[in-house]
């Protein structure tokens, strides 16, 4: 199983790679961007990704947020030529409260930053949820929903109108470098569908919660988007990135309970933020970078629901030069010269 896991996410990662190159072959603003593709970055780094399930009791002021049994990772990569590949997985002294024997999970997030575009690719397959004991008003002890299903599949697609003065990528990756501030507004379009389902009503029955409760749930929804991303450059080699967008979608959402299903088609905003902090240099960059995906689902009277989703690293890179000879080896193996001869 987890063989297969590492074959997928390698599929999706070289996909995305080869995408990001295709924008790529047209230069940067010097003035602002330095482009160092013949250095090799070697990457240590600590992640967790998570999909929450966020139920609002609209009548009380307080939500019920479904956590998955996702853990802390550590991984190692490396970009070079353009081409990026990281492998994590969570260790069992990082994570001591994550359930065991449960079943697994897979989230897929790509999010790739080429000139003047920001695109984001989201696959999220969770098994098993648990409500924490403090949100409970009935129970001293969590609420383990080990049947509890949710997929998620989404797309972001942004054009930034200065994307020749500031490169995100230098930010997410380090394999660029950002010499001076700059800032764009962007425009764009974002599409997201899914379910989630259980083999009971969600919320425990001793919260009495009877007329928001539900068994499965599923939505579809897509519309445009508006944002601005900056980048401020100070000292030598820090800096500060932020990129929030907001949307306004159409779509629709399904209820169903053990007695009555529900549909409501509307209209419904949602939001993106993304913020990266370090610095980065020729030859060693050290940052964080947080990634918040928020999907409100349209709403129905007490049915209102917000699939959240995060992603959030800490990086420490080692930039080196290479041989001639491991760079013109390197270019026959590099699957990115497939598309991009230059190379």
């Amino acid at each position: 199983m987890r063989l297969r896991i590492g074959l997928g996410l390698l599929g999706v990662i070289f996909f995305m790679n080869v995408s990001n190159l295709r924008a790529q072959k047209s230069s940067f603003d010097s003035n602002y961007v330095e482009e160092h593709p013949e250095l090799l970055g070697l990457r240590f780094y600590f992640s967790k990704k998570y999909t929450n399930l966020v139920v609002y009791v609209p009548k009380e002021t307080r939500r019920y947020v479904f956590e998955p049994n996702s853990g802390n990772n550590l991984g190692v990569g490396f970009t070079y030529q353009r081409f990026t590949l990281n492998l994590a997985m969570p260790l069992g002294f990082m994570n001591p409260n994550r359930q065991q024997n449960w079943p697994f999970y897979l989230d897929l997030q790509s999010h790739v930053y080429p000139k003047k575009m920001i695109i984001d690719l989201f696959g999220q397959f969770y098994n098993g949820y648990t409500l924490s004991a403090d949100q409970l008003n009935n129970s001293s002890e969590s609420y383990l929903r080990e049947d509890l299903k949710l997929r998620q599949y989404g797309v972001n697609f942004n054009y930034l109108f200065n994307g020749d003065k500031i490169s995100v990528q230098a930010s997410f990756n380090q394999s660029m470098i950002q010499k001076r501030s700059a800032f764009s507004p962007f425009l764009g379009f974002e599409m997201y569908g899914g379910s989630m389902r259980g083999d009971s009503l969600l919320i425990p029955t001793t919260e009495a919660q009877t007329e928001l409760n539900f068994q499965r749930a599923k939505y579809f929804q897509a519309g445009p988007n508006v944002g601005f991303a900056g980048t401020l450059v100070f000292g030598k080699g820090f800096y500060l990135t932020g990129v929030a967008s907001a949307n306004l979608s159409v779509g629709f959402a399904d209820w169903e309970n053990d007695t009555q299903s529900f549909r409501k088609v509307g209209v419904i905003s949602t939001y993106f933020l993304r913020g990266f902090a370090g610095y980065n240099s020729e030859r060693f960059s050290i940052n964080a970078n947080y990634i918040f995906k928020n999907v409100e689902l349209v709403r129905d009277g007490p049915f209102e629901q917000a699939v959240n989703t995060g992603n959030y690293r800490i990086n420490l890179v080692y930039k080196l030069s290479v041989s001639e000879k491991f760079r013109q080896k390197f270019r026959k193996i590099n699957p990115i010269r497939l598309i991009n001869k230059d190379l």
